[in-house]
């Protein structure tokens, strides 16, 4: 029952979400090897961070100039390359693993699951229909693709002693797709996928220039700044902080959502918030049924009041 774990990263830093897969990895394992697989070109700063996470076994690196750039189509070509050991291949639900993932499974002949959110053994767990209900499933096949949400998953905690770093031969590049180039957008507010306050604005909202009222809210909170998919595609916001559905899933301790009417694509992105504050002129608004807090009102008229009444975030 050993597991494989595809690391999330940017080529010099793991990223956080890997520390919930190993979780998740490990209740799957029953007393399996858990093994962590870095993919890329110069990524051994990466692979000495992945090696330091409590409960990894070994972290296997597949270093190659060809990886610089890596396209799904590769990535899925060195996870399948490796997979036979492995009853259970897992990574974070990104954009990279849900595209990759499912290739290598197809190419393993192994079943694929999305968007996991609970592991044992016996069965998973993942959302269905948008959030709306959660089912069940028992894999029958020998080995089993899945992704993982991160925010239903602890964090491994760091090792005393870091598991050993291992080359694995790297696969043939596959060169019928290319990268053209990645556009990143920098920030100094926290993560949106970890940040334990989100504030985001809809439709409602009305204008860039007014979302960016939204965005001094968070700043004042010290909080992420998220957006529905409405605002996105009215030009409000950039798509990188779309939640949702077809956006990113966050699990915040307080969501404020401020003109944003709730449609169901977007509450399977903020089902895990432990606490929802409502901002909404409508009060039929389908986020007041699972709003903590409510306001019917002029989400203008209250950004005034939340911002003078709340303290600001520590320097």
């Amino acid at each position: 029952m050993n597991a494989l774990i595809l690391a999330a990263h940017d080529g010099q830093q793991l990223d956080a979400s890997t520390a919930c897969v190993v979780t998740a990895a490990r209740s799957l394992a029953a007393g399996g090897q858990v093994h962590i697989l870095v993919v890329g070109h110069g990524v051994a700063a990466v692979a000495d961070q992945a090696a330091t996470l409590a409960g990894v076994s070994a972290v296997l690196t597949a270093d190659a100039p060809a990886f610089a750039a890596l396209n799904a189509e590769t990535l899925s070509r060195q996870v399948a390359a490796l997979a036979a050991p492995y009853a259970w291949i897992l990574a974070t639900h990104n954009l990279q693993a849900r595209a990759a993932l499912p290739r290598a499974a197809a190419l393993a002949g192994a079943a694929y699951l999305s968007d996991v959110t609970r592991t044992s053994p016996d069965a998973l767990e993942r959302p269905a229909y948008a959030g709306a209900v959660v089912t069940r499933v028992q894999p029958i096949a020998t080995s089993t693709f899945l992704t993982v949400r991160a925010s239903a998953f602890q964090a491994a905690p760091t090792a005393a002693t870091a598991a050993p770093v291992q080359d694995v031969p790297p696969v043939e590049a596959d060169v019928r797709t290319s990268i053209l180039g990645r556009e990143g957008s920098t920030s100094t507010r926290p993560d949106l996928g970890r940040a334990r306050i989100v504030v985001a604005g809809g439709r409602g909202v009305g204008s860039a220039e007014n979302m960016a009222k939204v965005e001094h809210l968070a700043d004042h909170l010290g909080a992420a700044v998220g957006a529905s998919r409405a605002a996105v595609d009215a030009g409000f916001a950039s798509n990188s902080v779309q939640i949702g559905q077809t956006g990113k899933v966050v699990a915040p301790d307080l969501y404020v959502a401020l003109g944003i009417s709730g449609a169901i694509q977007h509450l399977a992105g903020i089902k895990d918030a432990k606490c929802i504050v409502a901002i909404n002129r409508d009060p039929d608004a389908p986020i007041f049924q699972i709003a903590d807090y409510g306001i019917v009102g002029d989400l203008f008229d209250a950004l005034p009041s939340l911002e003078s009444g709340l303290p600001a975030a520590a320097a």
